[in-house]
């Protein structure tokens, strides 16, 4: 194994649902992606994009029956790397919780409803650490303190029902770290919470992958999220990836126009009074197959002929390698000149503390 391989590495993963139809649905379709310890890799999109059926593919909590998954994810594991999406169930049972956790979009139906906090977490601490009793439980209540929740010993007796929507959060938070796992998978982690309770958790969530060196999917459709988070980031459309790159380049000189309009509908605090939001026109469901050519040409204002030519291939930039799209007809970055998310106080303050 070399020193720089990724933590992760997703080659060509794909996830087609099948049933009494004709044909099987592709909801993702040859995506491929790196994670690194100590970094944060996004994953945008629309919903239905195939964000979250990425994340379930990898963790192994997709359906056995009616889900046919393809290509590979190498995790570098203890013992060696392995293939995460061949794995048996009891060596994934292994593996969750102790080095590779996630966290869900909502908790209070990822929580158990009748089962008490404490005992959800300690679960976790008897499975993967062995620890039971008294010591079980001070941990538990350690790792509620950790992530932010006040009076925590009292907090292990009470049920999901009791805490507000932020403590439900950092209790599934506190779960997923309870091992300090390698990886973890953050589902939309801030999507039921204001924007107080947001801005917390995800200043949690950043501490933690900087103290221990974790290594992070951030799944989110919320730029702002990504402006302030993540190293680097892929576009999704369809299920495919049309963008990637680091995070700077992506907001400075978007290339794809997916991209740009994601971009261009987000809410400006500088935009004079009553201008419009321009939002990415059409929906989801206004696509063609990839096979035809371009799946977002019915959406998109820049399309031509040349985009319903057969599936466009991904194409690096020229002057900046690590920035790939897939677009025929790309946006030069003259056109795309508003810096408002990324020169946002938090986002430079962050750059500046690395």
């Amino acid at each position: 194994m070399g020193t720089n391989a990724p933590l992760l590495a997703v080659e060509e993963l794909s996830v087609a649902f099948g049933g009494r139809g004709p044909a099987p649905v592709k909801a993702v379709d040859g995506v491929s992606f790196s994670l690194e310890e100590g970094k944060v890799t996004g994953l945008v999109g629309e919903s239905g994009c195939g964000k979250s059926v990425t994340s379930l593919a990898l963790m192994g909590l997709l359906p056995d029956r009616g889900v046919e998954v393809g290509g590979r994810a190498l995790m570098q594991l203890p013992k060696g790397p392995e293939d995460l999406l061949v794995l048996p169930q009891r060596r994934m049972r292994d593996l969750r919780g102790s080095q590779l956790a996630m966290i869900f979009q909502d908790p209070l139906s990822s929580l158990n409803p009748v089962v008490p906090i404490g005992r959800q977490v300690t679960e976790i601490l008897k499975r993967h650490r062995g620890m039971r009793g008294e010591p079980a439980r001070k941990e538990a209540a350690d790792l509620l303190h950790r992530v932010g929740i006040p009076d925590p010993t009292r907090r292990l007796s009470e049920y999901p029902h009791q805490l507000s929507g932020g403590m439900r959060q950092r209790a599934l938070i506190a779960m997923a770290v309870a091992c300090r796992p390698r990886l973890m998978i953050a589902d939309e982690p801030t999507t039921a919470l204001d924007v107080t309770i947001q801005a917390q958790i995800l200043e949690l969530l950043r501490d933690l992958v900087t103290e221990e060196g974790t290594a992070m999917l951030m799944i989110t459709h919320d730029l702002g999220v990504v402006a302030g988070l993540c190293d680097d980031i892929n576009v999704l459309y369809a299920g495919r990836a049309v963008e990637h790159a680091p995070r700077a380049p992506l907001f400075t000189e978007p290339t794809h126009p997916y991209t740009v309009g994601l971009l261009g509908s987000i809410p400006r605090l500088n935009a004079p009074r009553g201008e419009p939001l321009t939002p990415v026109r059409g929906s989801v469901n206004d696509d063609i197959a990839w096979t035809d050519g371009c799946a977002f040409a019915p959406r998109c204002d820049h399309y031509t002929m040349d985009c319903l030519q057969g599936p466009p291939s991904l194409v690096e930039r020229d002057s900046d390698p690590g920035h790939v799209h897939r677009c025929v007809n790309p946006i030069g970055h003259a056109e795309v000149v508003d810096r408002a998310v990324l020169d946002s106080p938090a986002v430079v303050g962050e750059e500046e503390d690395r």
